[in-house]
């Protein structure tokens, strides 16, 4: 895995690829949910740009180097694609905001972060404003009235909101699978109408970083297998009481985007192959824990926030592990 110290030349090269590879991803969000998905965009690179200026001339850096190294701009990015698309401004520059202060420069800075800020940002957000961060849009809006929706918090439309897939089947008590499919407008071939396409997309762009080895396949692989595994053998078919398809998992929610772009962050994330895969797995079974009997719909960030306090102990067991089994 790539390491991101912020004197590597290596850095800013990694970056604009992480960056290329997510815009796949970007597209179809924007296909499906219009103009809120840009906006969100801007908010969170102005506020990511500002902030992360405000903290490098407080501790008297060079602005140019630091702030060229695109740390803040991929965490900016990967943030925006997390939020519900047209949520108020101040909700996306209060997220983007925190992520990066408590997220990275309350530790010192890029390299020496114990989390990852955007998943911290998200995190804080779903827990102080739960309302308008599941409030996820049936379909978009034209530009002007998208502006006044985030500017303004105008009046949405009569049924403009809807349960995600993940919301609308842990809610679920007496409609068979086959009835949500059928039925639900959230639902589409596999998943989440529209939200399958997406992660098809960020899953793509993630094989292309893999190919290019920005990172190993080790925490990709661990997540997406313990998702699959767990959520097969929990599975009971199309009955009421479904906890949903391996199918159904993989392609809802933020599981593409978390198993290529979230988990693969080195400085938060475990940095020896084998304590990679074991984080990887644990995510993997906390989302589906958290989407299956948590109180969130997707459990994307909290996993990932959780697996990042088992790092040091996962990275000890490696070296132990390795140690045990040299000749």
């Amino acid at each position: 895995m790539l390491p991101l110290e912020s004197t590597d030349d290596r850095l800013p090269q990694a970056m604009k690829r992480v960056l290329l590879a997510v815009v796949p991803g970007l597209l179809v969000l924007f296909w499906v949910y219009g103009w809120g998905v840009l906006i969100n965009l801007a908010l969170c690179i102005t506020t990511g740009l500002f902030v992360e200026a405000a903290v490098i001339k407080l501790r008297g850096q060079a602005m140019r180097a630091t702030l060229s190294d695109g740390s803040a701009l991929v965490s900016a990015t990967l943030l925006a694609a997390a939020l519900p698309p047209y949520c108020p401004w101040w909700l996306t520059v209060t997220a983007m905001a925190a992520g990066l202060l408590f997220g990275k420069h309350l530790y010192g800075g890029l390299g020496k972060n114990p989390f990852n800020p955007a998943m911290l940002g998200f995190a804080l957000a779903i827990v102080l404003f739960p309302q308008p961060m599941t409030q996820w849009p049936a379909q978009g809006m034209d530009l002007f009235s998208a502006l006044q929706q985030v500017f303004a918090s105008s009046q949405a439309p009569d049924a403009w909101v809807q349960a995600t897939v993940l919301d609308a089947l842990r809610i679920n008590k007496s409609l068979t699978m086959d009835e949500l499919f059928a039925g639900h407008p959230a639902f589409g071939h596999f998943a989440g109408r529209g939200v399958e396409w997406v992660n098809l997309a960020f899953l793509a762009g993630g094989l292309f970083l893999l190919q290019r080895r920005v990172f190993g396949w080790h925490a990709p692989l661990g997540m997406l297998a313990s998702l699959t595994l767990i959520s097969l053998f929990c599975w009971n078919g199309s009955g009421s009481d479904s906890n949903g398809s391996p199918l159904f998992h993989l392609l809802s929610g933020a599981t593409m985007l978390g198993a290529f772009f979230i988990i693969t962050e080195p400085v938060s994330g475990a940095k020896s192959a084998l304590a990679r895969l074991l984080f990887g797995i644990g995510v993997g079974l906390l989302t589906y824990l958290i989407r299956t009997w948590g109180g969130y719909p997707d459990g994307v960030a909290f996993a990932v926030l959780l697996m990042n306090l088992c790092v040091p102990t996962l990275e000890r067991f490696a070296a132990k592990r390795q140690t045990q089994v040299a000749p």
